[in-house]
């Protein structure tokens, strides 16, 4: 597959999609913490709901010393209806008191520092150093594991398996902006439950592995 191609492609329609909420919350913030915090909130929840509860929450509380402050209770009312709202309010305290004891509150810059972390898995820790310190990884959630397998430019099982494959694969140059780009794009066009490929900027270059409808 000709995927420096495809990545013109996209990034030529990219200027007119939706962006995603992470991407809005890392580009106007600009703090690794929000960002890792926005990322946690996140999982199994929609931008619709990511985006309003991370600014309830950021209103209150914006640093880890801060947060610390607020009971579980209270940071569960902020950041409701997202998914698991009261697990995530502890695992956000237990986040927050760790970045305190080891890092003196700063968010690490390093893969395995940031998977020590509560609530923390693979996913969210290449997210974290892609959009919150501009650094090299591969975040890969369940747009980027369906898209990239439906090209048929890797054949995996689940997103650990696309991760280790496009680190592989991939070159080093798009790692940064390879997560962002495939989520905007299905969002927006590539969607889950049949896609757009009638309006598909790159649909030359895609197999449509497993497809079985399409617009």
């Amino acid at each position: 597959m000709a995927i420096n191609a495809v990545i013109r492609g996209l990034r030529r329609t990219a200027s007119t999609w939706s962006p995603t909420a992470l991407a809005v919350i890392a580009e106007r913030e600009g703090d690794p913490f929000r960002v890792l915090i926005a990322c946690i909130l996140s999982l199994r929840t929609q931008d619709t709901t990511t985006g309003p509860a991370a600014a309830r929450l950021f209103a209150v509380a914006d640093t880890p010393e801060r947060l610390l402050e607020l009971t579980p209770a209270r940071i569960a009312e902020l950041i409701y209806p997202v998914g698991f709202y009261r697990t995530k309010a502890r695992s956000l305290r237990a986040t927050c008191r760790l970045l305190l004891e080891r890092h003196a509150g700063q968010v690490p810059r390093t893969l395995e520092e940031l998977l020590e972390l509560p609530g923390v898995g693979r996913k969210t820790a290449n997210l974290v150093l892609t959009i919150g310190h501009d650094e090299y990884g591969i975040c890969v959630d369940t747009h980027v594991h369906r898209i990239t397998n439906l090209w048929g430019y890797v054949s995996t099982r689940n997103p650990d398996e696309t991760e280790l494959a496009l680190r592989r694969k991939l070159p080093r140059r798009h790692w940064k902006t390879y997560n962002d780009l495939l989520v905007t794009f299905g969002q927006n066009l590539c969607v889950p439950v049949s896609p757009w490929c009638s309006r598909c900027p790159v649909s030359e270059y895609c197999e449509r592995v497993g497809l079985r409808r399409s617009r």
